[in-house]
């Protein structure tokens, strides 16, 4: 396999990896706040947690390194339009998960203090995750709209 080839499968496989774990974990954490019970929420946070550090940075870090990586074995002009307005988007998606890795870790605590006293989970846990909703869907467009660019090569 070439260099072309394997920078190119890395690139696509990384983005798979990327945009499946955000919204595995994204649907299964929605689904365990839903039950509204502690212990559940817990558990299912602490692995999302765990999923975020090793799948979605993995792959967050390989794709902006595979990605000038090929623009360089390719040729292309890393300020294409296209290129640019990925760049944007891309950060906008890094913009949103920073703050909802906090917001995941916080709610797995909560979760576990709670579950740890049998207490309810505090209003405070239902904040972080309204915040930790919204900040979602900017993420979840933009990497769609990156996804697009990146097979339609646009003239921007």
């Amino acid at each position: 396999m070439d260099a072309y080839l394997l920078v190119k499968w890395l690139h696509v496989l990384s983005s798979t990896l990327l945009f499946g774990t955000g919204l595995g974990t994204a649907f299964h954490m929605l689904w365990a706040w839903r039950w509204g019970d502690a212990a559940h929420l817990a558990s299912v946070s602490r692995s999302v947690v765990v999923a975020d550090w090793l799948f979605t940075l993995t792959a967050g870090i390989a794709q902006p390194v595979t990605g000038l990586a090929l623009v360089h074995l390719l040729g292309l002009s890393p300020w294409s339009g296209w290129l640019v307005v990925s760049y944007v988007l891309y950060g906008i998606a890094l913009g949103c998960w920073l703050p909802v890795i906090w917001l995941q870790i916080r709610i797995r605590d909560l979760a576990k203090d709670a579950m740890r006293d049998a207490q309810p989970l505090p209003a405070l846990a239902e904040r972080y995750m309204r915040i930790w909703f919204i900040l979602g869907w900017p993420a979840f467009i933009a990497l769609l709209a990156v996804f697009w660019l990146m097979i339609a090569k646009p003239e921007l």
